[in-house]
């Protein structure tokens, strides 16, 4: 009998330290890392490539922001099925004007602890048990 595939995530933020605590807490969930990124032009270059299944996106980056990164994701058949996570230190910007509502399937408020942010993702992915 064959394991079931391992879901892949992308992950994208500029800061160094927060895109590696997502990779812990991604690695906990117990998927792929797919990518991790520090920008929007690789993290959309990412996602077009295939193979993700869920985006983990900062909504403030260099080159496209994560809103920017979504809408794209969203606006072609071959990605639109991506699940976005967004993160955002900014409560107002997460919630404010369905700026991420209408362009993700959830968000997280930073600081997030690992343990948080690893049971969204398995929760996201539909994946049991925790890590």
């Amino acid at each position: 009998m064959t394991e079931p595939e391992r879901k892949r995530v992308l992950i994208a933020d500029d800061d160094d330290d927060i895109r590696a605590l997502i990779c812990i807490a991604a690695k906990r969930a117990g998927v792929e890392i797919a990518a991790s990124v520090d920008n929007g032009r690789d993290a959309l270059a990412a996602v077009q490539k295939g193979g993700v299944d869920l985006a983990v996106l900062d909504i403030s980056m260099p080159g496209l922001n994560g809103v920017e990164v979504a809408d794209s994701i969203r606006s072609h058949e071959s990605t639109r099925r991506t699940l976005i996570l967004m993160v955002s230190a900014s409560v107002q910007l997460l919630t404010d004007h369905g700026v991420v509502a209408d362009r993700s399937d959830g968000f997280i408020i930073k600081p997030f602890s690992p343990r948080e942010l690893s049971a969204r993702i398995r929760e996201m992915l539909e994946l049991e048990g925790s890590a």
